[in-house]
């Protein structure tokens, strides 16, 4: 049986696998097993520095143009973000949606990653 390290946000040892994934079942935290983790001055132990990629792979970063890939509708309006729309001056979030931005016509939005592309 292979030993696997405790679980770096609640140090839970009841860490166990799903796929690529390690699980903690107390806390819900999922990493990737063998990920850069380091051990912050506290002693408790934090992730390496948070990597955010379009539908490409591309590397994004705040202040980066990106293009929308596909039609986006709008939760709680009839409006729709077209594919082809260009944004301007991202800025990168914690959370479910890892881009914060301002798109003409619509307002301030948070968008996914995965439906968008750099340029």
């Amino acid at each position: 049986m292979s030993t696997l390290p405790p679980c770096p946000s609640c140090a839970s040892p009841y860490v166990y696998e799903s796929g690529t994934l390690l699980v903690c079942p107390e806390c819900a935290h999922e990493w990737v097993a063998g990920a850069n983790v380091a051990v912050d001055v506290t002693g408790s132990m934090a992730e390496g520095p948070r990597v955010i990629r379009d539908a490409n792979g591309n590397m994004l970063a705040d202040g980066d143009t990106v293009t929308v890939i596909k039609d986006l509708k709008i939760k709680g309006t009839s409006q729709v973000v077209k594919v082809g729309t260009k944004v301007k001056n991202i800025r990168l979030v914690e959370g479910d949606h890892d881009i914060d931005c301002r798109i003409d016509g619509v307002g301030g939005m948070k968008l996914k990653s995965e439906f968008v592309r750099k340029g």
